[in-house]
């Protein structure tokens, strides 16, 4: 396998999901913060923007966590885990990316730039929380979603309150999609000793799953019925609750496949939501 095709191996770019749970919240957000008519500058950005950084956190990830993914039997095979690349490869690929993904927002404001600095620190520590944050997903929902309140700033150059009430959104439905991913390594997690949130509810985690999704979606709704979206926006969110509903249905047994199905499917709850929301202002 040559080099460039590990490092395609490193970043996910086989695994695109990572993109997509990064991508439906952040052109959400876009698509509300510009009423539904987002500048081709501003999509090309943030589209560009969040397969660059995804892809860097998945190399940061990787290093962080060389000495346990050995361990673990999904991810023993990883570049930077099996020894066919270095550590020095991973950073390296990490910093390349995190400088293109800047370069990129250089001709939006200030307070963008200021929130992208933000948003890198975030990304660059979450794996470290699995050392001692007994629910990282929370962080990671936090990394996941950093690009609602950038997107509201390269818009209007203001951050309004329901970008937080979104972010905050985006921190539940994280929890839920990435405690069913949490659900398949688990029994390797426990072993090694990584925090995770599957780890942390026990028994109750196919209930903090539900939980979750509930808030997350109650909290999407609540923002756009404020903002004056209409019904178009509330089928959407119908529709991605009855996708968390479906996600019961493969979870509830915790077999680990499964569950690792759930969390894929995500990407059409996501999608459900999104165009709830562009559909709402187009219509108008």
């Amino acid at each position: 396998m040559t080099r460039l095709a590990l490092y395609f191996k490193l970043i996910r770019l086989d695994k695109p999901i990572g993109i997509l749970l990064l991508l439906w919240p952040t052109l959400s957000a876009l698509w509300i913060a510009s009423e539904g008519k987002p500048s081709w500058q501003h999509l090309l950005i943030f589209c560009l923007g969040t397969a660059l950084m995804r892809s860097a956190g998945c190399a940061i990830n990787d290093y962080a966590d060389r000495d346990f993914d050995k361990h673990v039997q999904r991810t023993a095979e990883r570049p930077l885990t099996s020894g066919k690349i270095k550590s020095w490869e991973a950073i390296m690929v990490a910093v390349v990316l995190a400088l293109v993904s800047f370069i990129l927002i250089l001709p939006l404001n200030t307070l963008t730039k200021q929130l992208s600095v933000v948003a890198v620190i975030v990304a660059g520590s979450y794996p470290y929380f699995k050392r001692f944050f007994a629910i990282p997903q929370a962080y990671l929902g936090i990394a996941f979603g950093f690009g609602i309140p950038m997107a509201f700033a390269a818009v209007n150059d203001a951050i309004p309150a329901q970008a937080w009430w979104l972010l905050l959104a985006n921190v539940f439905w994280a929890i839920a999609y990435d405690t069913e991913y949490a659900m398949v390594d688990r029994e390797d997690d426990l072993k090694i000793g990584i925090k995770t949130s599957a780890i942390t509810f026990g028994r109750w985690d196919v209930s903090a799953i539900m939980l979750s999704y509930l808030i997350s979606l109650l909290l999407i709704l609540a923002c756009g019925l404020q903002l004056g979206l209409g019904w178009p926006f509330v089928i959407g969110i119908i529709a991605a609750g009855f996708i968390a509903a479906y996600h019961y249905t493969l979870i509830k047994d915790r077999d680990r496949m499964r569950c690792f199905a759930a969390f894929r499917h995500n990407n059409w709850l996501g999608a459900a939501v999104f165009f709830g929301i562009a559909i709402d202002y187009l219509m108008r």
